[in-house]
This record gives structure tokens, C-alpha cells and sequence, in this order.
């Protein structure tokens, strides 16, 4: 009896230790944080199979040649403004939100490449794009790798920094212990957990490395909890046997530029470097950054982007 009363106060006080969790009203806000990771203005909205799409187009008379910028989860369109900068005088370059990030609307479906591909796929119709770059960065990448894989003839080149889905073995022991790692920590993120933000920052750190970045790395952050959602459901995603996008990639008949970030922690080069050289006409250049070179490390990544466009054959008018 004497232990039993001891037990019910020691249990007490670990309850009011453990710190209370965050309610709704204070994990969002109005306007919504990661507005300020969006898709730069003037934007667009498209409805795609029930879904508010935010976009920004760079030339929406088509008469330069599109490219398709597809961003990591929990980011949005604004990773690229310093791309635009590039090149928008010589290409009408188009960014979009992912939905639930960014400018756009939430997807009653859960956030995963096959149904972002289904997306990209209503947007490129409504657009009306013809002979298409598409970049895509880390999940944008196993997107941009399905569009391409499944509408070669619409697609000019394929434009890949630290594409998911190339791991030399998704279904190994370390990719397990990763995937299951962040999926964790995002359900913490979901569930309020008040230590989540601050973990989130410290990972962050390592993400996105450069000075370059921080603005919108800062941003990203910001947001943690809104974004939580779709980075929980996209981390386990990755875990699915349909998340390996290799058998694609070695079907790539278009030319295809890699830029991977030689020090991501997470879609390791090491791990995908077996994969990306077996497509078939692929060039691939390597950065001092942690996931998104043309963010973080912008005037290196451009520079060889440029080149690579030059080699191109001059495509067809966007329309």
C-alpha cells in the first residue's frame, strides 16, 4: 500500500513536467506562414482535380521556352527567384506549390510523387506547355523523373539536384532507419510537440548550409508546423516499394543534368551515384551544399545549367 501512494504522486509530477502540447490556434496563423516561401507574384491559381494550385509563371504568353520548377517538400516556388533571375529573360520559367505549401490549397489526398505526378500533369495540360525542362529538386526530382519517363515526347531535359527515389537500396536497413527517423519527428511536428520547431531549426542548419539560402531556409522554418503534415505524410511515402524511380531513370531518353549537393546528409550522393550514372544521356556536376544547390550555392549551379541548355537544340515555343 505504502509504494502505491508513493507511485501516484512520482506519477504526478511527471505529468506536470511533460511540457503541454500546442493547440491548432497555435500552430497556425492568418495569412499562413508559408506564404512567404510561395511562388513569387503575379500568381495563378489552377484547380487540379479538386486542388488549388499556386503558380507563377515568368511568361504567360508562351513565347519563350518553358521551364517547370518543381520544389522539395515543405518548401514552395520562392526556392527558385534566383533561377529566374538567370534565366527568365531567355525562358519563361514556371514555378508551382506543392499543395498545402507555399500559395496553394490543401490535397484531401496525401502528399506522395505519384500524386504529385497526377498534379504536374493537370498543370502541364492547362498550360498547354510543349517541348518542356523540367527541374526538380529531391521529391520534385522523383516527379520531374515520372513526367519525363512517361511523356518523353513533351519533355526537352530533365533537370535533377538530389532527386528521391534513387537510393541504391530503398529497401535496406539505412534507408529504413532514416525514413522511419523523420517520419517520427514529423508526427511530433503534427501532434504540437512544443520541442518540434527547435529541432526542426537545428536540422535545418544542415539542410540548407549557405548564406545564399538562409532567407528562405529561415522562412521554411517558420512555418514548421503548417508544413508538418505534408512532410509526415511524404516521409513515409518514401518507405513504399513504388517510391524507387530507378527503373525510370535508366529509361530517360531525353538529356538529362544532375546537380547534387555533396554534403546532403539525407538523399546521399553516395547512395544514388550508381543510379544516376546509368541514364543514358546524363552529365552530372557536384556542389559544395546540403540539398539544393541552385538555392544555395546559385551562380556555379546557373553557370553549368547554362552551358548545359546551350548543347540543347533550340526547343519548341511554349503555348
Amino acid at each position: 500500500m505504502r509504494k502505491s501512494l508513493l507511485f501516484v504522486p512520482s506519477c504526478l509530477c511527471l505529468a506536470c513536467a511533460t511540457p503541454a502540447r500546442l493547440t491548432a490556434e497555435q500552430m497556425t496563423s492568418s495569412p499562413p506562414k508559408r506564404l512567404a516561401v510561395a511562388s513569387l507574384e503575379p500568381r495563378t491559381v489552377l484547380t487540379v482535380s479538386g486542388v488549388e494550385l499556386a503558380l507563377h509563371d515568368g511568361d504567360p504568353s508562351g513565347a519563350k521556352p518553358p521551364i517547370m520548377c518543381l520544389h522539395a517538400i515543405g518548401h514552395g516556388g520562392r526556392d527558385f527567384a534566383a533561377f529566374e533571375r538567370a534565366f527568365g529573360a531567355d525562358y519563361r520559367i514556371i514555378t508551382l506549390d506543392w499543395p498545402g505549401q507555399g500559395a496553394s490549397g490543401p490535397d484531401p489526398k496525401p502528399a506522395e510523387p505519384q500524386r504529385y505526378l497526377e498534379l504536374l500533369e493537370g498543370v502541364v495540360d492547362a498550360l498547354q506547355l510543349r517541348d518542356v525542362v523540367v527541374l526538380g529538386n529531391s521529391i520534385g526530382g522523383s516527379v520531374a523523373i515520372r513526367y519525363a519517363a512517361s511523356h518523353p515526347k513533351n519533355v526537352r531535359a530533365v533537370l535533377l539536384t538530389d532527386s528521391a527515389g534513387l537510393d541504391a537500396n530503398p529497401g535496406g536497413f539505412f534507408p529504413g532507419l532514416v525514413i522511419g527517423h523523420y517520419e517520427r519527428k514529423m508526427h511530433a511536428g503534427v501532434e504540437g510537440d512544443p520541442g518540434f520547431k527547435d529541432w526542426f531549426r537545428a536540422w535545418y542548419q544542415e539542410v540548407l548550409v549557405t548564406e545564399e539560402a538562409r532567407a528562405q531556409r529561415d522562412a521554411i522554418v517558420d512555418s514548421a508546423y503548417e508544413i508538418a503534415p505534408v512532410l509526415e505524410q511524404a516521409w513515409a511515402s518514401f518507405a513504399r516499394a513504388d517510391s524507387d524511380v530507378r527503373p525510370l531513370a535508366r529509361k530517360l531518353s531525353m538529356p538529362v543534368f544532375v546537380g547534387w549537393a555533396k554534403n546532403d546528409g539525407v538523399v546521399r550522393w553516395s547512395r544514388s551515384r550508381e543510379a544516376v550514372e546509368q541514364i543514358p544521356n546524363v552529365q552530372v556536376h557536384l556542389y559544395d551544399a546540403g540539398h539544393a544547390a541552385f538555392l544555395e550555392t546559385p551562380k556555379p549551379f546557373n553557370d553549368d545549367v547554362r552551358r548545359f541548355l546551350l548543347e540543347l537544340k533550340a526547343p519548341a515555343q511554349g503555348r
